[in-house]
């Protein structure tokens, strides 16, 4: 229950984030359903450890609120073994979610983030208003300047074609007419009644031949416009497959290699380059000849000298040109290397993320039990606060230590962890308390143990 409700309000975060890209485009209902379904599939790396952490809180709460827990430890069983059952489900539950993710969300984000993608490339559905220039017919602008009730019989139109691209040299004005879709849904039909056409007619060079102005007049004319269009169009998902979260860990840790291939390819070209680049002419040099000594001549070591003003300026600036060149082919070849560390950053984090959604189910339900345990208290009251208090607290530790991960501040092997690693001590602690009966959060404890601060102070 408690995992249907987290992804419910997840789903529906969702919804409010997306809203203007769902609404106005004339999509089926299946269509949303696709990709409400496939969103929820990708939300279950944050529902999980939530339903974890708040549910094993209600049940131990409730089992204490009832005085269950005493009546159990009265019999002989300690507060260990009442939690054994659960320690062995939240295991399973810890097995089934390193199966989704290394499994099942890869093509869950897939098919969301490709239909997500058709979605929000989708055109609006056609919506002619009055008075509005409307451009969503493609290579066409339209103008009513009135609709009837029917929606059907509009007044005062201008149809400026644009298909040619030249601007506006091909108008048709009419008085009234009728809008009606084909039968098939394909095209709309415009019947306009008593109009022009006006067409400026211009050469390739879009000047004005020798007759430039047509004008046409009609009783009855019918356009028709194709609304393909403003059908949903779904991208070949082979285009997306290879994004760094639609990989299971084999493909990860296979695109990671050839990352780091392409990466150390790209760093050996740097010295080679600069070799060809700022030793060309210094490599053409003899050496062994420049080294010789003569006391009678002496030693130059201008590289210009023997040449006149023009061509000594003429060499300096064109050796300017080679630096400015080669250096901006460095920073290129600089750039190059960075954004593949940070391709190789994100397939890192990704594979560490497989393991780590499972071992926050295991160490959240190890500060969920024990708590509830402690402040005795279930239902949906102070447990859901209590579990969105410690929840909050992972996502923040979880997204920050993602990042900068991401950004290559931190390692992944422990950035991705950090959040685990450090909550782990206080399911730790939380669990020592409650196995050992310590009035943890008990108001009257508390009290007692400020006074005796209190009275030391004062004596």
């Amino acid at each position: 229950m408690t995992f249907f409700i987290s992804l419910f309000i997840l789903l529906m975060q969702f919804l409010w984030k997306y809203i203007d890209d769902l609404v106005g485009k004339g999509l089926e209902w299946y269509t949303i359903a696709e990709l409400l379904f496939y969103a929820s599939s990708t939300f279950v790396p944050l529902a999980l450890p939530l339903a974890i952490l708040l549910s094993s809180l209600m049940t131990f709460g409730n089992l204490g609120e009832h005085y269950e827990l005493v009546a159990m430890k009265s019999a002989g069983i300690s507060l260990r073994r009442i939690m054994v059952p659960l320690v062995i489900l939240s295991i399973v539950i810890s097995g089934i979610a390193f199966y989704f993710s290394n499994n099942v969300l890869p093509l869950a984000n897939l098919k969301f983030k490709s239909l997500l993608y058709d979605v929000r490339e989708q055109k609006l559905a056609l919506d002619i208003k009055e008075g509005i220039f409307y451009d969503g017919l493609s290579g066409f602008v339209i103008r009513v300047d009135k609709k009837d009730k029917d929606d059907k019989t509009i007044r005062d139109i201008k149809i400026y074609d644009h298909r040619n691209k030249k601007g506006n040299i091909n108008l048709t004005v009419a008085d009234s007419g009728r809008m009606e879709l084909t039968p098939d849904g394909i095209n709309l039909l415009f019947t306009l009644y008593s109009g022009y056409n006006y067409l400026d007619r211009v050469d390739q060079r879009q000047y004005r031949i020798t007759r430039p102005y047509q004008r046409t007049k009609f009783r009855e004319e019918i356009r028709k416009f194709n609304l393909m269009d403003f059908e949903m169009s779904r991208t070949n998902e082979d285009l997306f497959k290879n994004n760094y979260s639609m990989l299971n860990l084999g493909q990860l840790k296979k695109a990671e290699d050839s990352l780091l291939i392409e990466r150390k390819r790209k760093i050996d070209r740097i010295p080679e380059y600069m070799l060809n680049t700022f030793y060309f002419y210094s490599r053409q040099i003899d050496s062994a000849r420049q080294l010789e000594f003569d006391p009678e001549k002496p030693y130059i070591t201008d590289l210009l000298a023997g040449f006149n003003n023009y061509e000594r300026n003429e060499y300096i600036d064109e050796s300017l040109k080679k630096l400015r060149r080669a250096r901006q082919n460095i920073q290129n070849y600089e750039s190059e290397v960075q954004s593949k560390n940070k391709l190789i950053f994100k397939h890192q984090a990704e594979w560490h993320r497989k393991f780590t959604l499972s071992f926050a189910c295991f160490v959240l339900f190890f500060i969920g039990a024990p708590l509830g345990a402690i402040i005795r208290r279930g239902g949906l009251g102070l447990p859901v606060v209590v579990s969105i208090l410690f929840f909050v607290l992972f996502h923040i530790i979880s997204i920050t230590s993602e990042k900068s991960v991401k950004s290559g501040v931190i390692d992944a092997n422990i950035g991705m962890w950090i959040a685990s690693i450090v909550l782990l001590p206080l399911g730790v602690f939380l669990t020592f308390k409650a196995t050992t009966d310590s009035p943890l959060l008990d108001a009257d404890a508390w009290i007692k143990i400020f006074n005796k601060i209190f009275k030391r102070k004062v004596s």
